[in-house]
């Protein structure tokens, strides 16, 4: 049976910052998920600034605690633009104006208390190569590897939503375009699939990935014509 069209992704502009400004189950939800995706960005910001561990991590964790309990979010709207731009400059002026142990004790107000792997941060930050980017290098090339891997998620979650989760782990190597090519036939074998039908069954994939990441950059932007310009950031993010 060929492969269903593939279902379209919801994109509704600043939908999670709308969402998490409201109460209940689906704002903590949507909080979550904006922490989850920001808190690395602007901790790596902050490490590249010459920021200790503990220093970034308790400015990132004060300024995104800020910014809940302040209500800041309910003040946003799409004409200020890119949701991430705004987030980065706000960070900015919060860490010029505390001091270390002013963090440590603004740190979630007694509250708030993000729900993230802080070491995993450290070891991300730490492990790689010496790196001569600048901070502002380093937060949007995180940005754009974390962008990268929700999108992959998404159509991960939607392969084995329809009963293909082997299928996409036989086929996510296709979406790493560094990565070594492979022998085609030999594949096609394993997955007793004729070689034309392969070929198919990874442009599929490559259009749902597409499909995933677009969806990802377009969900904090004020307009459809900006996507393709932040697309072509995160692109240039990745080479940096």
């Amino acid at each position: 049976m060929s492969d269903p069209t593939p279902r379209p992704f919801l994109t509704t502009r600043w939908s999670l910052v709308r969402a998490a400004r409201g109460e209940g189950e689906d704002a903590r939800r949507s909080l979550g998920e904006l922490c989850e995706a920001y808190w690395y960005p602007l901790y790596a910001y902050l490490r590249r600034h010459g920021e200790a561990h503990a220093a970034a991590q308790d400015a990132v964790q004060g300024y995104l605690a800020a910014v809940l309990e302040r209500g800041d979010l309910a003040r946003l709207e799409p004409e200020l633009g890119r949701f991430r731009g705004w987030l980065l400059a706000g960070l900015r002026n919060y860490a010029s104006k505390q001091r270390a142990h002013d963090r440590a004790q603004k740190r979630g107000g007694g509250r708030v208390v993000l729900a993230v792997d802080w070491e995993d941060g450290r070891a991300r930050f730490g492990g790689g190569p010496a790196s001569t980017r600048t901070p502002e290098q380093e937060f949007d090339r995180a940005w754009a590897l974390a962008a990268l891997a929700r999108a992959r998620a998404r159509v991960a979650a939607d392969y084995a939503e329809r009963g293909k989760a082997e299928l996409f782990a036989a086929l996510e190597p296709e979406l790493d375009p560094g990565a070594p090519g492979r022998d085609r036939a030999e594949l096609a074998r394993a997955l007793d699939l004729r070689e034309g039908a392969l070929k198919v069954a990874v442009h599929r994939l490559r259009q749902r990935f597409g499909a995933a990441l677009r969806a990802e950059v377009a969900e904090t932007l004020s307009a459809d014509r900006d996507v393709d310009d932040e697309l072509a950031e995160l692109m240039r993010a990745l080479g940096a």
